[in-house]
């Protein structure tokens, strides 16, 4: 069932699933990367309302990407902690003033107004980005997408490869949750009633098997692929290969203007922070 996978392609019949596979890469990549140059929070603050809206369009269930969702706020939580244990003046020497809101001055984990608002610039950019990429994976069709690849320069074999890992992916969560239940038929119980640890360990379990089987899979893929002759010519056609139609152009247009705004932000704040402290 769908909604037993984590990440994977799924026809959701929208206006996202319809552009081409090559757009919705420039587009991905042009807004991560102007959004994680920038530090202007009004910028990202806007970028993170598109995404999320974005998002809300594709159609894709929170239930189909409950667990990535949790592993990727964990992930971002933990680097906040972190960041704020290691570098906590960091605000500070970037903004250039200090307002304490906890804490003495002489205190090395007070807590200040500038580290709070830095961290909030990083929070920003990991919501903003995370919707974008989901949306990327899940609406893309991997096949299209090697196509499209191809179509803007990239060697077909290298297009073929990301293709059949995107295809892939399914399949290891797949296998995964057979192996997994097959571990609950004989007795150890890995669902949400066991304790945390016992399903760590199940997990870790779980992985020298399936670890066989995906090698299994791929040499059987590479011996395929071999009898066919694949890679022996140096161009071959596309039956999934997609033109740029309007709604292509208009998308990237739309993203170049981003992009173009955020580098013009650059010009206006004297870099690449927006410094609301500043007198």
């Amino acid at each position: 069932m769908q909604h037993e996978l984590l990440i994977g392609y799924n026809d959701r019949h929208t206006f996202l699933n319809r552009l081409s596979g090559s757009t919705k890469l420039l587009c991905f990549v042009g807004l991560s990367v102007i959004g994680m140059m920038t530090y202007d929070t009004r910028y990202l603050i806007g970028v993170m309302l598109f995404s999320l809206i974005l998002f809300r369009f594709s159609k894709i269930h929170y239930r189909d990407i409950a667990f990535v969702l949790n592993v990727i706020i964990g992930f971002s939580v933990l680097n906040l902690v972190m960041v704020y244990v290691f570098a906590p003046h960091y605000g500070v020497s970037i903004y250039g003033t200090e307002h304490l809101l906890l804490g003495s001055a002489d205190h090395y984990f007070n807590l200040t107004a500038e580290q709070l608002f830095y961290e909030f610039n990083l929070l920003l950019k990991y919501t903003f980005a995370v919707p974008l990429a989901l949306i990327f994976l899940m609406t893309t069709n991997p096949s299209e997408f090697a196509a499209s690849l191809n179509k803007i320069g990239i060697s077909y074999r290298i297009s073929y490869s990301v293709a059949i890992a995107l295809r892939y992916i399914p399949d290891v969560q797949a296998d995964y949750r057979t192996i997994s239940l097959a571990q609950q038929a004989r007795g150890f119980e890995m669902s949400k009633k066991a304790h945390f640890m016992t399903r760590i360990r199940g997990g870790i379990q779980i992985l020298l098997p399936l670890i066989f089987s995906s090698l299994d899979r791929i040499e059987t893929i590479s011996q395929a692929m071999e009898l066919r002759r694949f890679g022996k010519g140096k161009r071959r056609s596309w039956y999934m290969a997609q033109r740029f139609k309007r709604n292509d152009y208009l998308a990237l247009t739309l993203v170049a203007l981003l992009i173009i705004l955020g580098i013009t932000l650059f010009k206006v704040n004297g870099g690449r922070f927006w410094n609301p402290f500043k007198a």
